[in-house]
């Protein structure tokens, strides 16, 4: 069977798969829809082979990685009186209390990727915090299709409550210099926003290809937005020109990029969406932003 490459994939079935990540097609209709690309030795079992995630390999900071410390924590959900489950990660033998950052998943809990994204945060030399919204079901449950049916069952609202708990338990965590940001993805692109929107005191939000408040939520946003977009998802992107013109007129400071040719997912390097050119300039960005806007003020050491 010949090797897939991403040249040789249409773009109609990046649309497809990102109707069937997005819980808008059932997998059989993907797969149905799949039959039309197919042909030859590129069967509709390898386009999906191809286009599902692979954790296994493309993994960047493994777990227990020896320059970064990294444990589970809990902390309690905003609703029901129960626990939210989180990757914490912070630079190995750090003294200093260092800026936060909540890494928010996509719509399938806390999965692979996105915990490798928290140590990537804590390499960059800041305390992350990446939370499971999942764990009022049980906690992200190893698969990707499994995850998005079990967060489909959550109220978006108060998953946004749970992320808005983490980043007061990280404000207050010895680690921590006070200082808390936000980045995230799809879900999470939309739930940093609305952070921004919720939290006068959160010191920055990078939402990546994600979901834009609604206008009259915009003058409550403090926090200075630094926003990823891929051109080629029109879906999310065609909330930008009217989010853009409501943070003009209320004076709000933000940078927006937008990345050519890129897709949906173009971060997240286990899926053929990946852009890896696109990937590493935007974790760029998104690092110089948190430094500038997290740095500690001083060298404080940490809480005892």
């Amino acid at each position: 069977m010949p090797q897939l490459k991403k040249e040789d994939i249409k773009q109609e079935v990046f649309d497809l798969y990102d109707d069937y990540a997005h819980n808008r097609l059932s997998r059989r209709d993907f797969m149905q829809r799949l039959s039309a690309y197919a042909g030859g030795a590129v069967t509709v079992p390898a386009l999906m082979s191809f286009l599902m995630p692979n954790y296994q390999d493309r993994i960047q900071v493994k777990p227990g990685d020896p320059r970064i410390t990294e444990t589970y924590v809990d902390y309690p959900s905003s609703k029901g009186g129960g626990t939210i489950k989180a990757l914490l990660c912070m630079p190995k033998g750090n003294t200093q209390r260092l800026g936060g950052v909540v890494v928010v998943h996509e719509n399938r809990g806390l999965n692979p990727h996105i915990e490798d994204v928290c140590r990537r945060a804590a390499l960059a030399g800041f305390v992350s915090l990446a939370p499971d919204a999942l764990s009022p079901l049980g906690g992200y449950p190893g698969t990707d299709d499994e995850g998005r049916e079990m967060q489909s069952k959550r109220d978006r609202d108060e998953m946004l409550e749970d992320f808005i708990a983490a980043a007061a338990f990280l404000q207050q965590h010895d680690s921590c210099n006070g200082k808390v940001g936000v980045v995230g993805f799809c879900f999470g692109g939309w739930v940093s926003n609305m952070m921004a929107v919720r939290l006068p005191d959160i010191k920055a939000a990078v939402p990546f290809y994600g979901g834009q408040p609604t206008a009259e939520n915009v003058p409550k946003i403090h926090a200075p937005l630094q926003l990823h977009y891929a051109e080629l998802d029109t879906r999310v992107n065609e909330g930008w020109p009217a989010y853009e013109q409501a943070l003009k007129a209320n004076h709000k400071e933000y940078t927006m990029y937008m990345y050519t040719d890129a897709n949906h997912g173009f971060h997240n390097d286990t899926t053929p969406r990946f852009d890896p050119e696109a990937a590493q300039l935007a974790w760029q960005r998104t690092v110089d932003f948190f430094k500038e806007k997290l740095g500690p003020t001083s060298d404080t050491p940490s809480r005892p």
